[in-house]
C-alpha cells in the first residue's frame, strides 16, 4: 500500500492496521475488498429509499452499509451509519422521525464522499 494512501486512510479514521491483520496480514486483498467497497451501491440506495419514505429497505440497505464499513475498517462511516440504523430499526414509516433520519443520512453521505474520494484516487 502506498504510504501517502495510508496515511490518508489514517488521518481519517480508518483503522488499516488491525484491518489488514483481520485480512491474515494480506495487503493487497485489502486493497481489493476497498476497491470493491467503490462499487457497493447501498449508500446511493439509503438515500433512493428515504427520498421514496421506503424506510424498510433504507434500513437493510443502512446495516448492510455498516456491516461492510466495519469489515474495513471504515470506523467514522460505521458509526455515522450506524446510528441511521438504529434511527430505523423495526419501525413502521409513520414511526419513522422521518426529519432526524434527514439529518442523519447527511452525515452518513458526507463521510461516504470523504471515504470514497480517499478510495477512488488512490486506486
Amino acid at each position: 500500500m502506498d504510504e501517502n494512501f495510508r496515511r490518508q486512510l489514517e488521518e481519517n479514521g480508518v483503522e488499516v492496521g488491525s484491518t489488514i491483520n483481520r485480512f491474515m496480514g494480506n495487503e493487497a486483498m485489502y486493497l481489493k475488498f476497498l476497491g470493491k467497497f467503490l462499487e457497493d451501491k447501498n449508500c446511493i440506495n439509503i438515500g433512493k429509499n428515504l427520498e421514496e419514505e421506503n424506510y424498510e429497505e433504507a434500513y437493510k440497505c443502512a446495516h448492510t452499509l455498516k456491516g461492510v464499513a466495519a469489515n474495513l475498517g471504515l470506523e467514522p462511516l460505521q458509526k455515522t451509519v450506524s446510528v441511521l440504523v438504529e434511527e430505523l430499526r423495526g419501525k413502521k414509516n409513520e414511526e419513522v422521525d422521518s426529519k432526524r433520519a434527514d439529518e442523519e443520512w447527511q452525515k452518513v453521505k458526507k463521510t461516504y464522499e470523504q471515504i470514497f474520494d480517499i478510495i477512488s484516487k488512490n486506486q
